[in-house]
C-alpha cells in the first residue's frame, strides 16, 4: 500500500463537472493498493496518517487539528524503467483495491477524522493548495 500525503490549506475533487469532496485545512491522501494489500494494512496505514504530526503546530489529525481528502490513485504503482508507457501490473485490480481503500477511509472515520472522498474508479479533477509544502510518500 502507498500513499502520498500533502498539507493543504484546501482541497477538492470534481467528477464529472460535480464537486464530490471538498476539504479546508489538513491531508490529501492519494492512496495506491497493490495485489497483497490487507484490509489490516489499510488499518495500520489510516492510523500513521491518523497520527502524523505535520499538520501546522506540529498537529496531527487525531488531534482534530484538520481533515482528510482521500483520493484513489492506482497510477502510485506505475513502473516507468522500461519503454515510454508505465505499465500498471503492480496495481491491484479495481474489486481488489477498491474494498481496502473503502477499509482505509473508514478507519480514518473510526478515529474521529471528516473525511471526504473521490469516486473509486472515476476520472477526477483533483484540485488543491499545498500548504508548507509538505508532502510525505508512505509505503507500507
Amino acid at each position: 500500500m502507498r500513499a502520498v500525503v500533502q498539507r493543504v490549506t484546501r482541497a477538492g475533487v470534481v467528477v464529472d463537472g460535480t464537486e464530490v469532496g471538498a476539504i479546508g485545512p489538513g491531508l490529501v491522501v492519494l492512496l495506491g493498493v497493490t495485489h497483497d494489500d490487507t484490509p489490516e494494512l489499510a488499518d495500520r496505514l489510516a492510523a500513521k496518517v491518523h497520527s502524523l504530526r505535520i499538520l501546522r503546530g506540529e498537529t496531527s489529525l487525531a488531534d482534530g487539528a484538520g481533515s482528510a481528502l482521500v483520493v484513489s490513485q492506482f497510477t502510485l504503482y506505475g513502473d516507468t524503467r522500461k519503454g515510454r508507457r508505465p505499465s500498471w501490473t503492480a496495481a491491484a485490480p479495481g474489486p481488489v483495491a477498491e474494498p481496502i481503500y473503502e477499509r482505509f477511509c473508514d478507519e480514518l472515520r473510526r478515529r474521529g477524522t471528516t473525511v471526504s472522498t473521490g469516486v473509486f474508479g472515476a476520472e477526477m479533477a483533483v484540485s488543491l493548495v499545498g500548504d508548507g509544502p509538505v508532502t510525505l510518500v508512505l509505503d507500507l
